[in-house]
């Protein structure tokens, strides 16, 4: 796949060509596959294949070149508009996954007519065709990016339309809600009218906050599952934080020395816990140094602080809290979340115990670490979603806690009339966000930018 940066934007105003793209990764492999899509997609057929191929019946033919020759032999699919992933003609040319044939069954296609399609532009389509809203076009990206089971099931949820579906159910009863609010507007003498209405219309914005509360509360946990949670492992030099970082990933990924000051550069590696992924960064110990090099690596040290969600403050258990730590947690940034880590308690003679963000462990034997999973899984706001979780993004959350606010808004104007309806009509729209009923251009670019081309 090809990584775009958020500023090549779909061509928009191009979405009638007939576009063309290897839909698989680069590199070797034993299939590889060139998606066409677009209206004049006979001529692509007559000139590749002899002709279209039967719709939806899988054609074992030979791919052609400009003179007869065969390019490779693989299988033709072609799948009629409107009942196809974009909602247009499309034509799927599965052959060998070796780059140079994959790349000449592209230049073919090209040469017969098609250009080469943006990033996210077959998916743009199908959003254009109403195939799929937004919501659900995204959710194409994370299903592919998903790095766990838990959120590949989350992804496929809010491809299916899941997340959509809670959406639309509170804009259908916002509707409602509106329609009241402006049946009293127009018969204001009805004073018993007025305040019967105004009742349904208190006891609807009640229901539809605490769906909204659900839904978000849903969606911080899809949030989660598809971004993870940057975890800082921090302390004074040889307290074990390397011990630790291999202990909770299971391989020697961090060097461990008696001498102190070893990590001078921040190490990364994932893990996963009930498939939310977990972003470790094993960093330089915290201390007073005239050792240049050390120093820089300290430097980075706060750099990952600075940018993480939680931070694993680890201590010797045999000296315990002391005035270099009180300081180091005096320094951490204001709202993240640290777990003070008591390790070594092997040589300590500590017991394994848990107190109020506080766990004793040894990194060593092992004895402790599930307790520190579980804590991290609570600071990181894990509650298993079920079967009808669903994936979303910051965006997503954001247009979340905006409708929120205007709901609070509207239920704090009883009798205020005018301000009340456009208080509902500006959530109304807020949530129309999420599915792209009302979404600007430019965010429309952003999203789809950010998609491999050929999907």
């Amino acid at each position: 796949m090809v990584a775009v940066t958020a500023e090549q934007n779909p061509p928009m105003q191009k979405n009638k060509d007939l576009i063309a793209a290897i839909a698989t990764p680069s590199g070797r492999g034993g299939i590889g596959v060139v998606r066409v899509s677009g209206a004049e997609i006979a001529e692509i057929a007559e000139g590749l294949l002899g002709g279209l191929p039967q719709p939806r019946y899988a054609s074992y033919t030979n791919f052609l070149d400009a003179s007869g020759q065969s390019i490779d032999q693989g299988i033709a699919l072609y799948f009629p508009a409107p009942n196809s992933f974009t909602g247009e003609h499309v034509l799927e040319l599965q052959g060998h996954g070796g780059p140079a044939v994959m790349h000449a069954l592209l230049a073919r296609c090209l040469q017969l007519g098609a250009r080469l399609a943006e990033p996210g532009e077959f998916t743009y389509r199908a959003y254009l065709n109403g195939k799929l809203d937004l919501a659900q076009a995204e959710s194409v990206v994370d299903l592919i990016d998903a790095s766990s089971i838990e959120a590949a099931r989350s992804a496929l949820h809010s491809l299916s339309g899941e997340f959509s579906r809670r959406i639309q159910a509170m804009q259908t009863r916002l509707t409602e809600l509106r329609m009241r609010v402006e049946a009293s507007l127009d018969f204001p003498e009805e004073e018993d009218v007025v305040e019967a209405e105004q009742e349904k219309v208190r006891a609807g914005i009640t229901e539809t906050l605490q769906e909204l509360a659900e839904v978000l509360a849903a969606a911080k946990q899809g949030a989660l599952l598809r971004d993870g949670v940057h975890v800082a492992l921090i302390g004074q030099p040889n307290v074990g934080k390397s011990s630790l970082m291999n202990a909770l990933t299971g391989e020697e990924v961090a060097i461990v020395t008696e001498i102190a000051g070893t990590t001078r550069d921040a190490l990364r590696y994932e893990i996963v816990l009930e498939g939310v992924s977990f972003h470790l960064i094993d960093t330089a110990g915290l201390r007073e140094t005239a050792d240049t090099v050390e120093r820089m690596g300290i430097e980075r040290t706060w750099q990952a602080v600075e940018r993480a969600g939680i931070a694993l403050l680890l201590v010797d258990s045999q000296h315990g809290l002391g005035d270099p730590e009180r300081a180091i947690i005096s320094g951490l940034p204001q709202g993240i979340a640290h777990i003070t880590v008591h390790n070594k308690i092997d040589l300590s003679g500590e017991p394994v115990r848990a107190g109020a963000r506080e766990i004793w462990l040894s990194a060593k034997t092992g004895a402790g670490l599930d307790a520190l999973r579980v804590e991290l899984l609570k600071l990181a706001g894990w509650q298993p979603a079920g079967e009808g979780g669903f994936m979303a993004r910051s965006r997503h959350l954001d247009a979340l806690v905006r409708a929120q606010a205007r709901l609070q808004l509207a239920q704090e104007l009883p009798g205020r009339l005018e301000l009340q309806a456009e208080e509902l009509r500006l959530a109304q729209a807020v949530l129309s966000e999420i599915t792209g009923e009302f979404t600007p251009d430019d965010l429309l670019g952003e999203i789809f930018s950010r998609f491999c081309i050929g999907k």
